[in-house]
């Protein structure tokens, strides 16, 4: 029973991932036939930036989990989609608070495991305690969220656009809640490396990157083939 679980999970995902991209070509579809241009621009440009999880990993030979890509695509959804061109930022107040919550979870992944890789390269002489991988991931994704932050102030400063909505507040707000998410999962991270006993979400989806990239963990395999002799 337990085998079968993993490989309906990903299904569940596959479905979630191809519901959406289908919402977005329909929209594309709509906005075509009723001559909305730019909003049909907009969506076919949302729709292409879908791909690019799976761009990325058969670019780099990385295989993207489901899991991960139908994280990615529900962000880019509800961030490009409905936050911008169906107007959720301004719709419901705590839009853009629950988003960047989300990629302070997704970015706090993201350095979490690229980190882990280097720890586990063998040309790589660079070995991290737990504490500091996860201070890592953690200071990675606020480090990303305030990038974007300088980013929407140049926008708004030389473009005259209204990114930054209420200005210093929301700035503020929006780093707060991006460290609550990358705090959420240094905390998880760090759990899952010191071999807790409690078991996690992002515990299984670190297994299954493991599991579905061997080539990038080589160490892990040969140390314990040497701990078995």
């Amino acid at each position: 029973m337990t085998d079968h679980h993993p490989v309906h999970r990903n299904s569940i995902h596959r479905r979630i991932t191809s519901t959406l991209k289908l919402i977005l070509a329909v929209s594309l579809v709509l906005a075509l036939w009723g001559q909305q241009w730019l909003n049909a621009l907009a969506v076919a440009a949302i729709l292409g930036v879908t791909f690019l999880p799976v761009i990325l990993g058969n670019r780099f030979k990385v295989h993207i989990p489901s899991e991960f890509e139908a994280l990615a695509v529900i962000f880019i959804v509800a961030s490009l989609f409905l936050g911008e061109v169906h107007a959720y930022y301004t719709r419901f107040w705590w839009w853009d608070a629950v988003l960047h919550t989300m990629s302070g979870f997704l970015l706090g992944i993201l350095g979490f495991l690229l980190v882990y890789v280097l720890n586990e390269k063998d040309n790589i002489e660079f070995h991290m305690k737990p504490g500091f991988v996860a201070l890592f991931a953690f200071m990675f994704a606020l480090g990303i969220g305030a990038l974007w932050e300088i980013f929407e102030f140049t926008m708004d400063s030389l473009f005259g656009m209204n990114m930054q909505k209420s200005g210093l507040q929301d700035t503020m707000w929006d780093l707060i809640v991006d460290a609550i998410g990358a705090g959420t999962i240094a905390i998880l991270g760090y759990g899952w490396l010191k071999r807790k006993n409690t078991e996690s979400f992002l515990e299984r989806w670190i297994q299954h990157f493991i599991e579905t990239n061997p080539q990038m963990f080589r160490r892990q395999r040969k140390s314990s083939r040497s701990r078995s002799r």
